[in-house]
């Protein structure tokens, strides 16, 4: 168990984690099955967890714009539902405020030097600073993972600490960037570190590298909110990204929350999918479950 040294644990004794039992868990939980009205259900509730993403070096206006209606228009069908974020480069903040103006999708924007982190503190800090004052509803910033991996697990703590003060209002998503911290035993400690530094969200990847997403890495992230749950009455949300493409994984995903942090957790304030190309798999299934065939993957756009 941590020993909590002035309020805070001593991360360098975070919990170690059994990677057998662990992945025994998953396999688990992946035999369980949902019947026909539960899945078109979870279906929906899925693609309204997805902040849709673009952050390519070839992105303009017109592309976060023609992003932002699919987000808010995702399907021409009834009773769709919209998507909950669209995430962009701070200089498309903006752009994506204004195109989304009217709705309820959140505009979030990565920033702290995604998604390397290598920067001063102070460069990252303007950048939170700079998307904040452009409108972001949710700034993603990664860890620095070099720190993190040299032990130097106060230098990270104190990093977010000070992108968080620096966010204002805005939630703060903390990318751990777990297919290079190398253990699950580190995936546990540097979600401690986050949650106890101010995180509203511990996400996963940048997206950028393989592996991303992992059910296993999810798991145990998921067993460190609920902890820190238990320990501080506070509730911290979840953002697997990377590597999500088809809707069975989605609900395999929903099932694990449901089943380690309960029906709360299974809302998009609380959990995210950060999977593009995501949405599109999602939306043929669903217009499956409702008419019974599926669509051409034409019918959809390409984000």
């Amino acid at each position: 168990m941590n020993q909590v040294l002035n309020g805070l644990p001593d991360f360098r004794q975070s919990r170690t984690i059994d990677q057998v039992n662990v992945e025994e868990r998953v396999a688990k939980l992946n035999t369980r099955s949902i019947k026909k009205e539960s899945k078109l259900y979870a279906l929906k509730l899925a693609l309204s967890m997805i902040d849709l993403t673009t952050l390519e070096g070839m992105d303009s206006p017109g592309k976060v714009r023609q992003l932002c209606y699919k987000a808010m228009h995702p399907h021409n069908a009834e009773d769709i539902p919209s998507v909950a974020a669209v995430c962009v480069y701070p200089t498309y903040v903006r752009t994506a405020k204004e195109a989304l103006y009217g709705s309820t999708i959140k505009v979030a924007s990565v920033a702290t030097a995604f998604p390397s982190g290598w920067a001063k503190l102070e460069t990252k800090l303007e950048e939170v600073r700079f998307c904040v004052d452009e409108g972001a509803d949710e700034i993603d910033m990664v860890i620095s993972r070099g720190e993190f991996l040299r032990g130097n697990y106060s230098y990270v703590f104190d990093e977010i600490a000070a992108v968080k003060e620096a966010c204002g209002n805005a939630r703060l998503k903390v990318i751990l960037e777990t297919g290079e911290l190398q253990t699950l035993d580190n995936v546990r400690r540097a979600s401690d570190i986050a949650m106890y530094a101010g995180a509203d969200f511990i996400k996963t990847s940048t997206g950028k590298i393989s592996p991303a997403a992992t059910q296993p890495v999810t798991l145990v992230m998921l067993e460190a909110i609920r902890e820190f749950y238990y320990k501080t009455g506070t509730k911290i949300a979840l953002k697997p990204a990377g590597g999500i493409r088809d809707a069975k994984t989605a609900i395999r995903y929903l099932i694990m929350v449901r089943e380690t942090l309960g029906s709360e957790w299974l809302d998009p304030h609380m959990f995210r999918f950060g999977a593009s190309s995501l949405a599109n798999d999602l939306l043929m299934q669903i217009i499956k479950q409702q008419t019974g065939v599926y669509q051409s993957s034409d019918y959809f756009s390409k984000d």
